[in-house]
């Protein structure tokens, strides 16, 4: 029987899936993340032993990894034609990514621009959505996250969530965005209040509540427009 460690056998904090989790795919060596992909070895050495093998005859390029043939691969033991052909379409992935410009995010200055990138989403919704977008300094979006989905009148919202969310994706600036299905963009009792409540929590945790968006098909109301925020 071979003295070799299988990675289940591993630390926990060795083992590639876990250390990714953990820290992030760029703490991982490129023999590591193949090793990840492939999933196991062969009786007599790990993943991850079997990859370091592999790249150190590609004399440690990816970019001569790929080039390699699918027969190539299998010659290696532990790797058969599924694990080659899982090799080599990462690499192929990885040669579209470097060709791909990268994805500009869009810059959400005012309430028109919010209102062209929620529109196409929101326009036949039957029901209340309501979203917060998460920006950069430069105002450009982070990401967007829908916090609820509701009746035909109303939702109901937690700040709490729009609060930790804007925490966890580092952003400094927030708008909240929701939709009228009756068509009609005046603003209610309730979503006075809700802006308030939200315009309070963001006060308290040093962020920026740009703007509160209602969208209608065809029209929309800004709360900054109008000077309530």
């Amino acid at each position: 029987m071979s003295d070799k460690l299988t990675i289940a056998n591993w630390a926990e904090e060795d083992r590639p899936r876990e250390k990714l989790e953990r820290l992030g795919a760029q703490a991982l060596s490129s023999a590591e993340l193949l090793a990840i992909l492939i999933g196991s070895g062969s009786t007599k050495e790990s993943a991850v032993d079997l990859m370091k093998r592999v790249l150190n005859d590609c004399r440690g390029s990816l970019n001569t990894l790929g080039k390699l043939s699918i027969h190539d691969l299998c010659q290696y033991n532990g790797i058969g034609e599924a694990k080659a052909i899982t090799i080599l379409a990462a690499c192929e992935l990885g040669k579209r990514r470097q060709m791909e410009t990268p994805e500009e995010r869009p810059q959400l200055s005012t309430a028109t621009r919010v209102y062209n990138h929620m529109h196409p989403q929101m326009q036949d919704l039957d029901v209340e959505e309501f979203w917060v977008l998460y920006l950069n300094q430069d105002q450009r979006l982070i990401k967007q996250v829908r916090i609820a989905h509701g009746g035909i009148s109303e939702v109901t919202v937690d700040v709490r969530i729009i609060i930790r969310e804007a925490v966890l994706s580092n952003a400094t600036l927030l708008i909240v965005c929701h939709n009228h299905p009756s068509g009609n963009i005046t603003p209610s009792r309730q979503d006075d209040a809700l802006t308030h409540t939200i315009h309070q929590a963001c006060d308290v945790m040093r962020l920026r509540l740009m703007d509160h968006v209602i969208v209608a098909d065809g029209r929309y109301y800004s709360y900054h427009e109008q000077g309530k925020l």
